[in-house]
């Protein structure tokens, strides 16, 4: 199978993170050929921060895509705000964060974030 894609129904909470892992691993349990075990936990790992920093900082709502390619796996997540995800000095005192997008853009091989109508969406591309 070359490509295969699911849409996560609409997260509102932060079990909703826990039930992102979830269906991200099955959605790569599913994938044939399967994706090396390293490949998966980076993939899970980007989408658990994903939807942490989209509920966190992005109106408490969001929604998952995976799309999986013949070399790479997609995480798409929309949220409605318009804000843009920014890099900042992460917080090692206090717990406000800071650590979840520079890590995002380290582990993936592309990032994007485009705006529309009704919010934006991010985009991690990952190696399969």
């Amino acid at each position: 199978m070359d490509t295969m894609s699911v849409n996560v129904a609409t997260l509102r909470s932060a079990t909703s993170v826990a039930g992102a892992r979830e269906s991200t691993r099955d959605f790569l349990d599913g994938l044939i050929p399967a994706i090396a075990v390293e490949a998966s936990g980076t993939v899970v790992l980007v989408v658990s921060e994903l939807v942490t920093n989209a509920l966190r900082h992005g109106g408490g709502t969001c929604t998952l895509d995976l799309n999986a390619h013949p070399d790479s796996i997609e995480a798409a997540v929309h949220d409605p705000s318009p804000q843009a995800p920014r890099m900042r000095t992460p917080d090692l005192n206090d717990g406000t964060g800071g650590f979840g997008w520079p890590m995002i853009n380290h582990l993936a091989r592309a990032t994007a974030v485009n705006r529309r109508a009704d919010g934006k969406t991010i985009s991690a591309l990952l190696a399969r």
